[in-house]
């Protein structure tokens, strides 16, 4: 009985924290913007402490078993793993990022803390191994600064990051294998992952390295086909959501770059042609969209997830049912698609906002990046990331809550799934890889640009002054 009213309490914490760690963005923020609520040093250190606060209660609350009136020892062996991880993490990228902005990493680290607490709940296997990917992901963006000091001029391999995208997705049609009806899993051993992920990384590289200049028709028409081509194969292998995404990068990167509205309205306006042909030939793009618009006809069948993310999210209301008190798991494919209803459920619908609110604010931290740098190829690179976050957070949070319908993407950072995960990282690690980048080279930028003719900052430059 005690422990019923601990977890009933524990509802008002998590909203605590997820509350308060907002406003310390909020005080960071107005710093930067000449106002003072507070020392941004400090509210940077009370968002790490209340990550570690987080994990700590939650984890709690997973480990003890009411009827042995004791700890799972499994579980707090995973409790103290991911604590060493976050401690380190904190640790490590102050060290190797010193210049990167403060709110990504907390942001970031709460997302991931977050992923390991419902992963825990759900399904504890689940967790030790999200946590092994998250900790690989981690090892791998402390290298990314090495690893492009070492290629000081990796905009020129525009053709080589476009044929490893194709080479990643086709490898789909001959060696892939189906998962939640959708041929796009690559399986090797024992470890099983999406090359679209991959890919994600690659195309970004790609686009940005075609747009660094001002780009001729010739060029242009080259880029959208090849692009469309991706967009395509990720159709036709009913991987809809990641289709999406990547036709969102493309039509943003490109409106970036050329600021041609028509380009912008002609590519939104064959996208919906194209949707309407994808809805008449794809018998599962109908299912999909019949089941948004009434999930209650099939409640049994095509409805079935849908209905229960709706329940999952309305009925215990703003506070939810407790931490391991609801029925996640009743949600099919709850730790990857649905995991957002899953928060909702059992921290509450408040608690749900307050994640939405911090995919807000990577978002605007990201668009912030990409308004400071001065040079055009970095600069396309951050909208790059940035417009693939947003997107995704988008897609999966809308399809949840039935905004749209539902395309089976993974909610970054806390969904369940290696390639997913690891990815995500990876790209935050460019995201503040840039942003270091422009920190430290943008005054001698300036005054070099400053003793040219006055034009728009972008029109001349070439992309290949890295030094």
């Amino acid at each position: 009985m005690m422990f019923d009213l601990i977890i009933l309490f524990s509802r008002y914490l998590f909203l605590f924290y997820i509350v308060l760690f907002l406003w310390q963005a909020i005080v960071y923020i107005a710093y930067e913007q000449g106002g003072y609520l507070g020392s941004p040093t400090r509210a940077i250190s009370i968002q790490k402490g209340l990550i570690i606060w987080l994990h700590v209660t939650a984890f709690l609350i997973l480990a003890y078993e009411p009827g042995a009136f004791f700890f799972n020892f499994k579980t707090l062996g995973t409790a103290v793993a991911g604590l060493i991880f976050l401690l380190l993490c904190m640790s490590l990228l102050d060290k190797f990022y010193y210049e990167g902005c403060p709110l990504i990493w907390t942001g970031m680290l709460f997302l991931l803390d977050i992923s390991l607490i419902m992963l825990q709940r759900l399904e504890p296997n689940l967790a030790i191994r999200q946590l092994i990917w998250m900790t690989l992901g981690i090892g791998i963006m402390l290298f990314i600064p090495f690893i492009l000091r070492l290629i000081p001029r990796f905009e020129i391999f525009e053709y080589v990051y476009i044929i490893f995208s194709y080479a990643l997705i086709l490898s789909t049609l001959l060696f892939g294998t189906s998962k939640y009806g959708s041929v796009n899993w690559l399986k090797i051993g024992p470890v099983t992952f999406q090359p679209s992920e991959i890919v994600k990384f690659l195309f970004i590289f790609y686009l940005a390295s075609v747009f660094r200049k001002r780009v001729e028709l010739k060029e242009l028409l080259i880029t959208g086909v090849l692009s469309a081509g991706i967009v395509l194969l990720l159709v036709f292998q009913r991987d809809l959501g990641s289709a999406l995404i990547f036709f969102m990068t493309y039509m943003v990167m490109l409106y970036i770059s050329t600021s041609n509205e028509i380009l912008f309205f002609a590519g939104m306006g064959a996208a919906s042609l194209a949707a309407t042909l994808a809805y008449h030939v794809f018998s599962h793009v109908r299912v999909r969209v019949v089941a948004w618009k009434n999930p209650w006809s099939d409640i049994d069948g095509a409805g079935y997830q849908i209905v229960n993310s709706l329940f999952a999210i309305t009925t215990w209301g703003l506070l939810g049912s407790g931490l391991t008190k609801g029925m996640p798991n009743s949600i099919p494919v709850v730790e990857s698609d649905f995991i957002f209803a899953a928060i909702c459920e059992e921290m509450g619908t408040l608690f749900g906002m307050g994640i939405v609110c911090l995919y807000i604010m990577l978002f605007f931290r990201g668009i912030l990046v990409v308004i400071r740098c001065q040079r055009r190829y970095y600069s396309l690179l951050a909208a790059g990331v940035t417009t693939m976050f947003a997107f995704q957070a988008f897609l999966i949070i809308g399809g949840v809550i039935k905004l749209i319908p539902l395309t089976g993407v993974t909610l970054p950072f806390v969904s369940y799934g290696g390639s997913s995960v690891l990815v995500s990282i990876m790209m935050i690690g460019l995201l503040q890889w840039v942003n270091v980048y422009c920190e430290q080279h943008e005054l001698g930028y300036r005054n070099d640009f400053e003793q040219q003719p006055q034009a728009s900052q972008w029109d001349n430059w070439d992309g290949d002054d890295f030094q």
